[in-house]
């Protein structure tokens, strides 16, 4: 019985939680990532595009590094698909 139960909490949680997040990606904000590069991206407009700053921790140059402009775009979605965004980086140092 408590495994019958443990299944369907499992079963329904799979099959709810991608309705709840699939239409909302929030890409505004301050973001790092594993190797310490930083990026922010502003606010997306209503046709999707956004402009931010990245500033890398890797680089393979002996230049200063700087912080760089980025710009990008997101799919804006409906209910029905995934979220989808790229960006490109205009690099200051190099």
């Amino acid at each position: 019985m408590v495994q019958a139960t443990l299944f369907l909490l499992v079963l329904s949680l799979a099959l709810v939680a991608p309705s709840l997040s699939a239409g909302k990606c929030v890409l505004t904000g301050h973001w790092k990532n594993d190797l310490g590069s930083n990026m922010t991206i502003g606010t997306v407009n209503e046709k999707g595009n956004f402009a931010g700053s990245y500033h890398t921790a890797v680089s393979a140059t002996t230049n200063e590094i700087q912080v760089s402009p980025l710009q990008g775009s997101q799919h804006l979605t409906n209910q029905k698909s995934e979220p989808t965004f790229g960006f490109t980086v205009s690099w200051s140092f190099s």
